[in-house]
């Protein structure tokens, strides 16, 4: 029997935004402006890419209504597909959660580098340094520890407080002098096509987490208004946000600095307070990073633990150290997986591609469900669960995004592609294998 929902508009708003908001904004707007040709096709990725979250998060909202499981992110693959597609497709979600956390944790070890190493420290120093991160919380979570709801609370604090930092630098600091136009330069449809899908590559990575509004389904009071509502507001806010901060950006250092700048958001912070605001803001971002490191490796052993207990993966993924109440096996498993993805990829901007990669192709999949589950459940219609308005369009919009956004990383770097089909089709022959073997 399920529980009485409880989530009211505001709940879910606030949900939404903390899904959403996460460490990219610090670093992916470098990656973002270097992709694009012009500053309009840089925030034109933003807005792009904020519309296509918008079109998402609808879409597995009602996934979610029709489908109402908590935690039902990975078993609505089983639900729609072969398993085989369901085993594949859910393992390399949990190669791109650990290749993010990975990311998240290099983005924090450039941020820390910068401002105690300066320009000394190399590409492997900053992977071994994120690396050690991500080995440090794997001890503190096998002694038994948990993260509290009050360094969670800090946590969000301390990031509501850097981006409030950053856009206050729009009324602080001098705007940045534009550079010379250059002159004779052109550029024909297909190049801005080009730059703008390379520059969602990085949007896309910062506006990841609303697929998890698919868990709340079944906790929302009144889910054919506060769903839709939330959603829209919260998507809203985040947009309107990332905007600003990238503006601030913009203005700050200009388009051609921002373009080439690592530590972005401690350069601001340090030309509005000096070199110690540099320092200070570096190691606060530092500190947050850890803790979201933290967080992904509390919550993702937990998705391992329970594709375990339901079949999808080895018996052995579900070890629990009774004691302690700690999955050491899956732990084990997933930092081993984000030390690896830093010791092969070493640099952000190839994690970020693997990362998005395999991402396009569990968005995509996961957002096709809806057509399966409008069909299998059309008995739910008029029932007082959440249904788009916009159905077709929306998912429609959403998938074809994430498919350009896949193919624009298979032009620009088609070795990462092809690493992550590997990986996919890894999967699929382990699925048959163990399946034969069984």
């Amino acid at each position: 029997m399920s529980q009485r929902p409880q989530l009211g508009l505001f709940d879910l708003t606030m949900i939404v935004i903390g899904l959403v908001i996460g460490m990219g904004i610090f670093r992916t707007a470098s990656d973002a402006a270097s992709a694009a040709i012009t500053p309009s096709v840089f925030f034109a990725a933003w807005i792009g890419g904020g519309l296509v979250a918008l079109c998402g998060a609808l879409t597995y909202a009602e996934i979610g209504s029709r489908f109402p499981i908590t935690g039902g992110y990975y078993k609505v693959f089983a639900e729609c597909y072969h398993p085989s597609i369901a085993f594949a497709i859910n393992c390399i979600i949990l190669i791109s959660n650990a290749a993010s956390m990975s990311g998240v944790a290099l983005i924090g070890a450039e941020y820390f580098a910068q401002a105690f190493f300066h320009e000394a420290a190399s590409d492997t120093f900053k992977s071994f340094l994120a690396m050690g991160a991500i080995a440090l919380f794997y001890g503190v979570n096998l002694l038994g520890l948990r993260m509290s709801s009050k360094t969670q609370n800090v946590l969000m604090m301390i990031k509501i407080g850097m981006l409030v930092l950053l856009i206050s630098s729009l009324f602080v600091l001098p705007a940045a002098d534009a550079p010379a136009a250059v002159t004779g330069q052109r550029f024909t449809a297909l190049d801005y096509i080009k730059s703008f899908g390379v520059a969602l590559i990085a949007v896309s990575f910062t506006y990841g987490g609303y697929q998890q509004t698919i868990n709340f389904g079944d906790e929302v009071r009144e889910p054919r208004r506060t769903i839709p509502r939330g959603i829209f507001i919260g998507i809203v806010c985040i947009i309107g946000l990332y905007l600003l901060v990238n503006f601030a950006y913009y203005r700050a250092i200009g388009f051609e600095e921002l373009k080439t700048s690592r530590g972005i958001a401690a350069i601001v912070a340090g030309r509005m307070l000096g070199p110690t605001g540099n320092t200070i803001f570096s190691f606060l971002l530092f500190f947050a990073v850890l803790a979201y490191v933290n967080v992904l490796l509390l919550s993702n052993p937990r998705v391992m633990y329970a594709m375990s207990t339901d079949g999808i993966l080895p018996q052995a993924f579900a070890k629990r150290n009774i004691q302690k109440d700690v999955l050491t096996t899956s732990l084990t498993a997933f930092a081993a997986i984000g030390i690896i993805v830093l010791f092969f990829a070493k640099t952000f901007d190839r994690i970020l591609g693997f990362t998005i990669f395999l991402d396009c192709i569990g968005m995509a999949t996961s957002a096709a469900t809806i057509f399966i589950l409008r069909k299998r459940t059309k008995h739910l219609d008029g029932t007082g669960i959440y249904q788009m308005k916009a159905y077709p369009i929306m998912p429609l919009i959403f998938i074809a995004a994430y498919l350009f956004v896949g193919i624009s990383i298979w032009i620009s770097t088609p070795e990462l592609a092809w690493t992550a089909i590997a990986v996919f089709a890894a999967f699929l022959v382990l699925y048959f294998l163990v399946k034969g073997r069984k």
